[in-house]
């Protein structure tokens, strides 16, 4: 299991794909896992990695509190995805070829047969399955500049940003510190239509009243 090596492409790919239903590396609240990984990626990915560099932001605004997060800091080959190790050499697979004989049998005509059969009856039922569209469920905290900016401004502002595929839900103000509140807020979007990236651009392009904008949470629907 792991990443691999994060300083490689193949390695931020790894980690990228594994975020891409997950806000954090283990669980629904930063921990240990993050720091781990996070030190170990070192800077923050490029853009075209969107999971991961959302991550990152994301994790970034934990740095001042990381030593108080839960969980215990493990070596970062400890966490990613299960099956992501080599393949085997080469002399191996051949020691095995025996047993990597096609499952269905020795490839004569009734076998192929049976397999296209098989093959075509699947995709038919695949076909007449309605399409699922994919939903996720975020949460966004909307920082202002400071103690005085008008927080039901910004709420409003936020809620007006409107698109096919999005839903405005429940929303607080959570204190942060020296009496300067964030808007946290929540929301559904269709996965194809909206993107987290589009819901930052929009939201913080009201500059006047918003300093920035983290994804506290991101969970498919």
């Amino acid at each position: 299991m792991g990443f691999g090596d994060l300083k490689s492409q193949p390695g931020l790919q790894v980690l990228n794909d594994f975020l891409g239903d997950r806000s954090y590396i283990e669980g629904f609240v930063p921990s240990q896992a993050d720091i781990s990984v996070y030190e170990a990626l070192g800077k923050a990915p490029a853009a075209n990695l969107a999971h991961a560099l959302r991550w990152y932001n994301h994790i970034t605004s934990y740095q001042s509190q990381k030593d108080s997060l839960p969980g215990v800091k493990k070596p970062v080959g400890s966490y990613g995805p299960a099956g992501s190790a080599p393949a085997p050499a080469a002399a191996n697979a051949d020691e095995d070829d025996d047993d990597d004989e096609d499952l269905f049998g020795s490839d004569d005509e009734e076998t192929k047969a049976l397999k296209a059969k098989r093959l075509a009856d699947y995709e038919a039922k695949k076909a007449k399955k309605p399409a699922l569209i994919a939903k996720s469920n975020i949460i966004l905290d909307v920082k202002p500049w400071d103690d005085t900016t008008d927080m039901d401004a910004i709420e409003k502002a936020v809620r007006s940003v409107a698109t096919d595929g999005l839903l405005w839900g429940a929303s607080k103000f959570v204190p942060v510190g020296y009496g300067i509140r964030k808007l946290q807020i929540s929301c559904v979007v269709e996965d194809d239509k909206v993107s987290v990236d589009f819901l930052e651009e929009e939201i913080t392009k009201f500059e006047d009243l918003v300093q920035s904008v983290d994804i506290a949470a991101f969970n498919k629907v």
